[in-house]
């Protein structure tokens, strides 16, 4: 992890659940994660199956130049993206598996920025696993940012984390079954299948 923000809500997150898969949403105290809160958002399955955000910080609507409460999730990707990163968030809904993804975001200008997304799964009060806690941290600080919005977000990696680590390393390993790697010329960029997933494994 290279986010203070993302580091921080994992350890929050991993210590409310405790030895349950994952915490409910009225578990969530905002009082004890108020320096978070800007950058984080809460999604929930709709009953269409929509992945929808419930909830979103100033700092991540300030990002994307717009309110995201009831947006698509699925809306902030680049469109060949958009059904990629919906099966990941349902993915980790259903398996209550926290997700760690690197994105580049671009604005209509193509400025780029490195950002870093943590989905972990919530509950509703009734235990169903229909929601992810989750916080979105840009990585570096170009003067435009939060003055320009970001168009898109790319997806450049994905890793599945162990939560039995409360203290992670900058760069968790994959707990999933790796079926595959192999280059597949993305760049030079390895290509693992993670379940039914493809993980781009982009470095630093």
């Amino acid at each position: 992890m290279r986010s203070r923000t993302t580091m921080e809500l994992f350890q929050y997150w991993n210590a409310i659940r405790a030895e349950r898969d994952l915490p409910r949403r009225d578990e969530i105290d905002p009082g004890q994660i108020r320096s978070l809160l800007p950058n984080l958002f809460i999604l929930q399955r709709q009953a269409d199956g929509d992945i929808r955000f419930r909830l979103a910080g100033t700092h991540v609507c300030a990002l994307f130049g717009q309110e995201l409460r009831d947006q698509k999730f699925a809306a902030l990707w680049l469109d060949g993206e958009a059904d990629k990163t919906a099966r990941i968030a349902e993915q980790v809904m259903a398996q209550h598996a926290p997700v760690l993804l690197s994105a580049w975001g671009a604005t209509g200008t193509a400025e780029p920025l490195d950002t870093e997304l943590l989905l972990a799964p919530l509950a509703s009060r009734d235990g169903t696993g229909d929601r992810v806690l989750g916080a979105l941290s840009p990585l570096s600080r170009p003067a435009w940012l939060h003055m320009t919005p970001i168009a898109h977000l790319l997806t450049r990696g994905l890793r599945f984390l162990d939560p039995a680590r409360n203290a992670l390393p900058e760069r968790p390993e994959i707990v999933s079954n790796v079926t595959e790697a192999s280059p597949d010329g993305h760049g030079g960029m390895m290509v693992r299948k993670v379940r039914h997933l493809r993980v781009l494994e982009g470095g630093r």
